[in-house]
């Protein structure tokens, strides 16, 4: 492959200072693709208005097409956050106004490409902020397929589309964890927890590979409830939570749930699996207690042990 920058006076934002992304990669069977290191958009997801796509102005690649707001990255950028920052600089989407959901990759071995796929939190209007754009609309779901889209937007909309309905949650039996490694967590059992919720946020921030949750794509950003019970929901009280309230994690937009058993920590894991399952997600409770599993199956549940918690938290050899 080659890298060959814009051609002078070529009409690619930035018009100002350019990153060293800002360039293309070239195939050596001549294909084209833009970003040095790789590139990211999002597709943005409104419950109510449906998809946020662009159209794409007349110069740009694959010019009057309609497809996402996204770019080059910039050297070492996260994908999340490219996607993120190209929709700010293309079409005004609010930092605080999405939730990353899941990302798929393209990956052509000389480039990439990262589709990150985000939940409106809050409601916003797009803005066209920069020359790229003809327009920006909210297209109903049943209806993108009917715009002319940008070739490489249609070919991952046929695999994309039907994940859309697809809503991962981790239900955590926190006593069954925390018991399940003797670090002296009995001696302050709230202390355990809470570096158990810490430790928690951080790997769902980070994006939980697929495979683990036997789905498509390359990460998810699961919904994860972490029940506690007895002396340890004093970590949910010193982090001022009610039962059922939100930690939220990083800037990613995630968060965790934190429910206070008022009884048997047993009792509040079913019925919050009952819940996740009755909206239509996809739950994977982690417990290794045989009883609480039979339960949680019979729910609806996928059950893993507190080693595959472990495992994904690095904290096993």
């Amino acid at each position: 492959m080659t890298i060959e920058p814009p051609a002078p006076g070529e009409p690619r934002r930035p018009m100002g200072p350019r990153d060293p992304g800002d360039a293309w990669v070239i195939a050596p069977t001549g294909e084209r693709y833009w970003g040095r290191f790789g590139a990211a958009g999002l597709l943005a997801v409104d419950a109510e208005r449906g998809i946020l796509l662009q159209h794409r102005v007349g110069w740009s690649h694959h010019g009057g097409t309609w497809a996402l707001p996204g770019g080059a990255r910039h050297e070492n950028e996260d994908a999340g956050v490219a996607a993120l920052r190209e929709a700010r600089e293309e079409a005004a989407v609010p930092r605080d106004a999405v939730r990353q959901r899941f990302w798929s990759v393209l990956d052509l071995g000389i480039w990439s490409y990262t589709t990150v796929i985000a939940d409106v939190i809050e409601p916003f209007d797009p803005q066209i902020a920069d020359a790229e754009s003809v327009a920006l609309e909210w297209v109903p779901v049943e209806e993108v397929a009917e715009r002319p889209l940008h070739p490489g937007f249609a070919s991952a909309w046929e695999h994309l589309g039907p994940l859309l309905s697809v809503r991962p949650a981790v239900v955590i039996d926190a006593a069954n964890v925390v018991g399940s490694v003797p670090d002296g967590w009995w001696r302050d059992r709230a202390g355990a927890a809470g570096r158990l919720i810490d430790r928690v946020g951080q790997w769902q921030a980070r994006g939980v590979d697929a495979d683990a949750l036997e789905l498509p794509g390359a990460h998810w950003f699961p919904d994860v409830s972490i029940v506690l019970e007895g002396q340890a929901k004093a970590a949910g009280l010193l982090e001022g939570q009610a039962k059922g309230a939100a930690l939220p994690a990083d800037d990613s937009g995630a968060g965790i749930r934190v429910v206070l058993a008022p009884g048997e920590g047993d009792d509040e894991i079913v019925a919050e699996t009952q819940r996740r399952v009755a909206s239509g997600e996809q739950v994977v409770v982690v417990t290794s207690d045989r009883g609480l599993a039979d339960r949680v199956s019979a729910a609806g549940a996928r059950v893993v042990g507190a080693g595959w918690l472990l495992d994904q938290l690095g904290e096993r050899a």
